[in-house]
């Protein structure tokens, strides 16, 4: 069944309908997946990869352009959920790494990027006067979490209901399994009152507010005008350590989201894209505060890790930065985002759907929802039902993006890189004006 004959069929015949046509589409994938499944459990390390009927097999890619096992090309609007910014194996990039290669890696000393690569996130990041390297996200926030503590003298750390920093820093309704057992103290996003009532309760031991300026994993969530000065000066105030988790908002410019937004916390944590689309992390902050790990200065903490400063990450990171990321292409592609969600959502408004993209720049998170969105728990569904048909809602759009060529997260995730051009995003554009044509009385 072609997707034009589909139009008037429910919405779970639509959605089995469309994993058929997947299937059929995509068998090296599927044998893929069932190899690996013999030593990975489902065929995965990486839980955010996986969606049913089962994962595209990747075969490579090029600038903004992947292709699967099957052969089929795929324009990425993902970005690998934000760290593949440069797109991929940018010239640039792959260049630094091929040097760095031919120079030796694995030297076990200092090397001939870090301190570069340190010297422009300090230069363009307002809260950065010193900085160190780690291997990821979530190793960035731990290592800032336990840098506050340590500076401080206190336990306790704020988070956001809902917020994400990395693999065991998980806050939905509740902290999962997974989630590292610090003494957390759970605030909401965009309730200042809440956050300052929180705050000045446990102000004696509370050691750090850790949030990032807009909530990307929990949906693309604003930080509403006047919330993130408050929590600066609700940090002054308790003696915090306010802690922004830049890893995917560090792109919203070319000294991130406190740039732009002009809100300069104590600590800023990164990764993602910063490696040159290889592992990366940093953490960094105020002098006084980063300088409890200086070796030359007696009684200071030690922080040790094999690949902090990688050569080849370093390598990536600096040549991406330098001559890539430069302030004018963060700023070009901000814009390209921009453009991209208000064209979303005047395409969903015109076909009366509630389909909307929420987000900033060039990271932002389709959902269907009708109705303000100041915080995850406003895109929480309590009727099972109503969560069931919103998940199926898209599913069926991400399988019919797929099959016309464009690769987003099955949860709506979209992060266009920077290859991505304003043709690439018409084409999105008139592929979605498209399928809402067809499936209007599905997906309205």
């Amino acid at each position: 069944m072609h997707l034009a004959e589909s139009r008037n069929i429910d919405l779970a015949s639509a959605v089995q309908d469309a994993e058929d046509r997947y299937a059929t589409a995509n068998p090296l994938s599927y044998r893929r997946w069932i190899e690996a499944s013999r030593a990975m459990p489902g065929g995965n390390t990486r839980t955010t990869l996986h969606f049913s009927p089962y994962p595209l097999g990747i075969a490579g890619g090029a600038g903004a352009r992947l292709t699967d096992l099957d052969g089929h090309v795929y324009t990425d609007l993902l970005g690998d959920y934000t760290a593949g910014l440069y797109g991929h194996s940018h010239p640039v990039i792959a260049a630094a790494i091929h040097r760095a290669v031919d120079q030796g890696i694995m030297l076990g000393g200092p090397n001939l990027h870090e301190a570069e690569l340190a010297a422009t996130l300090v230069a363009r990041f307002p809260a950065l006067d010193l900085v160190r390297f780690c291997n990821s996200g979530t190793e960035a926030n731990l290592l800032a979490i336990m840098t506050a503590r340590a500076f401080t003298g206190r336990n306790k750390v704020m988070v956001f209901r809902g917020g994400y920093h990395g693999a065991t820093f998980i806050f939905p309704k509740a902290p999962t399994a997974i989630t590292a057992p610090f003494d957390w103290v759970i605030a909401d996003y965009n309730d200042l009152d809440g956050a300052q009532a929180l705050a000045r309760e446990n102000a004696d031991d509370l050691a750090a507010i850790l949030l990032e300026p807009m909530m990307g994993n929990a949906g693309g969530i604003n930080a509403e005008p006047g919330f993130l000065q408050g929590l600066r000066d609700l940090a002054r105030e308790t003696g915090a350590v306010l802690i922004f988790d830049e890893v995917m908002t560090s792109r919203m410019s070319d000294g991130g989201l406190q740039k732009l937004l002009g809100v300069t916390p104590d600590m800023t944590t990164l990764g993602k894209y910063m490696g040159g689309g290889l592992t990366f992390g940093a953490f960094g902050g105020k002098a006084e505060i980063m300088e409890i790990f200086d070796p030359t200065r007696p009684n200071t903490l030690g922080h040790g890790g094999t690949f902090n400063n990688n050569v080849l990450s370093m390598a990536a990171g600096a040549a991406g930065l330098r001559e890539v990321f430069t302030a004018e292409a963060a700023a070009a592609l901000f814009a390209l985002g921009e453009a991209l969600r208000e064209g979303i959502n005047a395409v969903a408004r015109r076909h009366g759907s509630t389909l909307v993209a929420l987000g900033c720049g060039s990271i932002m998170n389709l959902h269907f929802h009708d109705g303000p969105c100041r915080q995850p728990s406003d895109l929480w569904v309590a009727d099972p039902d109503e969560a069931a048909k919103r998940m199926a809602q898209l599913t069926l759009l991400h399988l019919d993006l797929l099959e016309r060529g464009f690769y987003i997260a099955r949860r709506g995730l979209i992060a266009p890189s920077v290859p991505v051009t304003q043709a690439d995003v018409d084409a999105f554009l008139a592929a979605l004006d498209e399928i809402l044509t067809v499936r209007g009385d599905l997906l309205a």
